[in-house]
This record gives C-alpha cells, structure tokens and sequence, in this order.
C-alpha cells in the first residue's frame, strides 16, 4: 500500500469520527430541545402554541390577568373566568415556574440553571450543522501535521472552545430572559407586545448591514483562511480557535437569536428557520446578499407591523 493511500484511508477515517461526534453531538441536542428535557412544556408544545398564546399581541389587545402588574404574584390570580388558583405550597414554585416559563422574576436557581441549558443546549443545535464543515476541514488539515493521531481529540477541542463561546451567550440571553419577564415584557417565552417585536425585528434587520455583521459574516464565509491564519498547536491552541471562531460567529449571528422572543424562544419554525438561515448566510455563494436580502425584509416586516398592516 502506497504512503498517498494510506494517508487517505486515514483521513477519511478520521473525517468519520469527527463527523459521527458531531452527528451525536447534534441529535442529543435536537432531542433535548425537541422534548424540552426538565421543562413542563416540550418545543412541541410550545410550537402548537404558536397561533394562539404565542402570538404577540396587537394594539388594543387587552392583557390577561395574569400578564397585569403585580397580579402574577398575587395568590389565587384569576386563570379563567369564576377560576381561581390557591397560594402555591413551599417546594411547589419551581414546579410551577416550570409549566409557565417561571413567574415574573421569581425564578429559583434551579429553573435558572434550566433556562440557561435549555438555551444552550438549543444554541448547540441550531449552530452544529454551520459549523460542521469547519470541524472537517480543520480536521483534514490536522492530519498533514505531525501529530496527525491527535486529530480526533483536537477536533473536539475546537468544537469545546466554539460551543463554549456559545455558553457565554446563553448566559446573557437567559439573563435576558429573566430581566424582561421581571418587567413584564416576555410571558410564555415571548414577548407580550407587538411593538416589543416589530422594534426588535427592524433592529435585527438593521444589524444586517453594519460592518460588524459583514466582518464576522466574512470570517465565517472563510473557513480555509481563518484556519490557516489562526492555527495554534495542540489540543489547548484548537480550543483557543474553537472559541476564536465562536467569537466571530456569534458577532455574525447573536442578533438573529434574538428574533427568538419574537417567534417564541422554543418555537421549532423559528429554530429551524434561523438555522438554516445561518448557514445559507455562510455557506450560498452570494451569502452576504441573502444576509441583507434578508436584513431588508426584517426592516419591512417590523415596518409594516408598527403601522397595523399585519
């Protein structure tokens, strides 16, 4: 067997391992997010909602009993007409925060830790699939060095240190979650009002066309540069790139996972819509014109919303 054979037997055993992992890595994800695991209400159910309490509510909307100042917290807040709820027993808040996304600010610590892996875990699954090919390649491009049987375990360390980049964000965004149900903004994980969403979307369309965006866009859009400009020995250097190209990644995208509270944060359309999204963004040939093409329709949209058209 030649040295050019079996240097590709090799390679595309270790783009096999790699691709598995990721492929693990990635179901575990969807699963997780798709039952909503430790959650009382799954992405299913939350997605069926999707017509009827998802959807923000429009000028003249009259708000539940619930959603007014004040009454979430009060004992035996009205759920229905002639409905009354008794005063929750000790032990009984988490459980309840759980089925209703938590009550406004009252969050424990426990539900705050599955908010936040909740999100996270869901930032796992939308971003896997985008950054799957820069796994590969590093991978393939891991190989020809001289540490080639390190290929593996390097490459998990990239895919660490990107979705560690990942964590931090869902750290702010249920952060971000807790402050705005706390004011009263987000009820059932989306928010309450229409102009709440149709600012939100003409700032994310906005974001579209700054040069942060288009820096970071550029980046992604390189996968062959970046891994050649930044490439770092050893395990600890992949995790260094790893989080590296999560930086860039999330300076490219964070603002359309805010469209999340728009959509509703567990709402499957949106997942998958801004997954796929994002990678049409990185990976289409005219990727920066889908990314304003696309910042375009959020402005119109949010527009036409404000003015009472939808």
């Amino acid at each position: 067997m030649t040295d050019t054979g079996l240097a590709e037997r090799l390679l595309r055993r270790d783009r096999m391992i790699v691709a598995m992992l990721l492929l693990v890595l990635f179901a575990l994800a969807g699963l997780y997010t798709l039952f909503g695991v430790g959650m009382k209400m799954s992405a299913i159910e939350m997605t069926g909602m999707g017509g009827t309490e998802q959807m923000p509510a429009m000028p003249g909307d009259m708000p539940s009993t619930r959603d007014m100042p004040g009454m979430s917290d009060m004992p035996g807040a009205l759920e229905g007409v002639g409905a009354s709820e008794p005063p929750p027993m000790p032990g009984q808040g988490m459980e309840r925060g759980m089925e209703m996304g938590g009550a406004a600010g009252g969050w424990s610590v426990g539900y705050a830790l599955l908010v936040f892996l909740m999100w996270w875990v869901m930032m796992i699954a939308m971003m896997l699939p985008s950054v799957a090919p820069v796994v590969l390649l590093y991978a393939a491009l891991g190989r020809q060095g001289v540490a080639a049987q390190a290929v593996p375990r390097r490459a998990a360390a990239f895919v660490a240190g990107y979705l560690l980049i990942w964590g931090v964000f869902s750290a702010i965004a249920a952060f971000a979650q807790w402050a705005l149900e706390r004011q009263g903004l987000v009820s059932m994980m989306t928010l309450t009002g229409s102009t709440a969403g149709a600012l939100l979307l003409i700032a994310a369309g906005v974001f579209q066309f700054t040069p942060l965006k288009q820096s970071c866009l550029n980046h992604c859009r390189a996968p062959a540069e970046f891994l050649t400009t930044h490439r770092r020995p050893g395990a600890v250097g992949a995790l260094r790139m790893g989080i590296s190209h999560g930086t860039y990644c999330l300076g490219c995208c964070w603002f359309l996972m805010a469209l999340l509270f728009v959509g509703g944060i567990m709402n499957l359309y949106w997942i998958v819509g801004l997954a796929l999204w994002v990678a049409a963004e990185k990976y289409l040939p005219r990727g920066d014109l889908v990314s304003k093409t696309a910042g375009a329709l959020l402005i119109l949209w949010g527009g036409a919303v404000l003015m009472g058209v939808l």
